[in-house]
């Protein structure tokens, strides 16, 4: 991991994910990108280089840009190649791999010491829970929800996935906590016998959500869609999703 940079230090910045460039531009630092994948959508980047998608980052152009510091997340599948080619290329990288919302609030304040924006990312985290914490509710009965990344075939966050730690938070539970890994497809008897009572269209990299076609699976249970900015990056644009799950989980009683 690179040595911490000192608060007064402007950095050459490379992220190669969003969820990096989202924690960046909460930090005040989208200034200092210099190279970011084209999927990043965070404010103030543009002027960075822009360097492929995240699985296809075009490595001899972002060493091209001469970052001192490079950002890259193993929460993208798939990434540790990328990540693998920016290391053979000499590129200083610093390599996050968050799966539940402690560690991904403890990476918003790793990111924050290398950077020198500790007290920046200090506050950050610390408005983060405290809106997070705001936004509970104590139901009669936690309301299971089921948060899907894909539809054809389905593929739904299961129990290590930040999603479990963020309903639970909310006051509501994930429909798949007692199924491991981060994710998984499933058959629609599945996502019937999981029960859920609100169903999330949340798919990544979709360019629109189509909630109307959860609905048409006939399962009769409610569905919300949220954008995949606000539950699919481990960053701090999870408190938007989150404000969208508390409004829908309370239209539930």
């Amino acid at each position: 991991m690179p040595t911490p940079a000192s608060a007064s230090t402007p950095l050459r910045l490379a992220s190669l994910v969003a969820s990096n460039s989202d924690i960046l531009a909460a930090l005040g630092l989208s200034s200092w990108v210099v190279a970011v994948d084209n999927h990043s959508d965070a404010p103030g980047l543009e002027s960075a280089r822009r360097v492929g998608l995240d699985l296809d980052i075009d490595v001899p152009a972002l060493a091209q840009t001469r970052p001192d510091l490079v950002l890259a997340s193993l929460s993208v599948p798939g990434q540790d190649r990328v990540v693998a080619e920016v290391q053979a290329a000499g590129l200083p990288t610093a390599v996050f791999d968050p799966v539940t919302l402690p560690e991904i609030l403890a990476d918003i304040r790793r990111i924050g010491e290398l950077t020198g924006q500790g007290a920046r990312a200090e506050q950050v985290v610390q408005a983060f829970e405290t809106e997070l914490r705001a936004l509970y509710t104590d139901f009669p009965r936690s309301p299971r929800v089921l948060v899907e990344w894909w539809p054809r075939p389905i593929i739904a966050a299961t129990r290590d996935s930040w999603v479990t730690d963020l309903l639970a938070a909310l006051g509501a539970v994930n429909a798949l906590a007692d199924e491991p890994g981060r994710s998984r497809p499933l058959t629609l008897d599945e996502v019937r016998a999981a029960r859920p009572d609100l169903i999330v269209c949340s798919w990544c990299g979709a360019k629109k959500l189509r909630p109307e076609v959860i609905e048409a699976r006939g399962l009769g249970v409610p569905v919300v869609a949220i954008h995949e900015s606000g539950l699919g990056r481990p960053g701090p644009r999870l408190i938007e999703g989150a404000r969208q799950l508390a409004t829908a989980l309370r239209m539930l009683s």
